[in-house]
């Protein structure tokens, strides 16, 4: 049994963190928002899940190193400069980063990546992505991991490839992109899908999330999964041993 300490407990995906690792049958450590002391829960965990802002993940980076525990990050919207951190605190504790905890997602991103890699750019990449009116970020941070597994597969740099908020006269898509169309509304918790169009062809690769809590169970499991790793910055897949 592991004791897991939620930072941004009091949102929708700490409610669900604190249900998912009492199902798991782990010691929910506790939780901190907003101006709350991240270095007093870490001291009583034997991990840490940050799904706040990523104003404070410095902070709660810190708070992790400082006690000598590892910390999964989900926290999206995520730009150089948190990466560049995270990087850091990898040099000390284990670091688990992903833009989506899903174990479905985990292994859609392992297929995107292997069907990129097997089919030549004369396939477009198209990267559609749903979420609830509420969401802040476009595109999804399981949008731009899709991408980055495409990217991957095509041994190429996503930010130098990738289309977005196409509006207007835009010119015909440039060989070898990769697309993002993002749409917002309603409740939804998360649709995405990553189509590779051919001459004649297609081939789309889906997944929906039709709850929250698929992303707290996979949440939990990673960061329990950490507890006893070498120091080192992880990523979901290899939770799964893929």
């Amino acid at each position: 049994m592991a004791r897991i300490g939620i930072i941004g407990s009091e949102g929708r995906m700490g409610q669900a963190l604190a249900r998912a690792i009492e199902a798991a049958g782990h010691e929910n450590a506790g939780g901190v928002d907003k101006g709350a002391d991240v270095a007093s829960l870490a001291d009583r965990s034997d991990a840490l899940v940050d799904f706040s802002a990523p104003a404070a993940l410095e902070g709660n980076l810190h708070a992790a190193v400082g006690a000598g525990i590892p910390i999964l990050v989900g926290t999206t919207g995520l730009e150089e400069r948190h990466h560049a951190a995270i990087d850091s605190a990898a040099l000390a504790i284990p670091v688990l980063q992903t833009g989506n905890t899903s174990l479905g997602v985990t292994l859609l991103a392992h297929l995107v990546r292997e069907a990129a890699a097997r089919l030549s750019d004369e396939w477009d990449i198209e990267i559609v992505e749903m979420h609830h009116r509420m969401k802040v970020d476009a595109p999804s941070g399981t949008a731009l991991l899709l991408g980055e597994a495409a990217a991957a597969g095509r041994e190429i740099d996503l930010s130098a490839h990738s289309e977005r908020g196409r509006d207007g006269h835009t010119g015909a898509r440039a060989p070898g992109a990769i697309g993002f169309a993002a749409l917002r509304g309603g409740t939804v918790a998360g649709e995405h899908s990553v189509i590779l169009a051919g001459e004649h062809e297609r081939l789309t690769l889906s997944h929906s999330a039709e709850d929250r809590m698929i992303f707290a169970h996979g949440a939990v499991r990673g960061a329990a999964w950490l507890i006893g790793r070498p120091v080192g910055r992880y990523t979901m897949p290899q939770v799964l041993g893929l």
